[in-house]
């Protein structure tokens, strides 16, 4: 008999968001739908979104240096915590994007060495981590 084997969790690479709109704007939408110029009214949503915020780059790219924060995907794993517990140092966790903490992170780690998390995006981490640092995520 062959050994089951546990199958890795696929990270959704988005976060759904929920929207509401005029019926005008909606209809404005459809009809651009209609006649070809998007696949869909996400496809429109979404490039709205990319022009805005292309538009505002200069901007994002600003701030993001004024607060010290990564853009992008920031992985924190339970290596790299230990490392900074045993030298005594405390993490601010500043992402604009998604940041995830291994799914092996214990708590007890997470609460000894995350000072602060501010996450403009989205974070993935598990329930009990997301308690134990409860009053540090801004």
């Amino acid at each position: 008999m062959t050994p089951a084997r546990t199958l890795r969790e696929k990270t959704p690479d988005s976060e759904k968001i929920t929207l509401n709109l005029g019926f005008v704007d909606l209809g404005r939408i459809d009809l651009l739908v209609q006649e070809g110029f998007y696949s869909n009214r996400s496809d429109f949503i979404r490039t709205a979104i990319r022009n805005q915020l292309d538009s505002h780059g200069e901007v994002v790219s600003r701030s993001i240096q004024r607060n010290t924060m990564e853009l992008g995907l920031r992985d924190y794993s339970r290596a790299e915590l230990e490392a900074l517990r045993d030298a005594g140092e405390v993490l601010h966790v500043k992402v604009v994007g998604l940041a995830r903490i291994a799914p092996d992170v214990a708590p007890e780690l997470a609460a000894a060495v995350i000072g602060s998390i501010t996450v403009l995006g989205a974070l993935q981490a598990s329930t009990e981590v997301r308690q134990a640092l409860a009053g540090r995520i801004h």
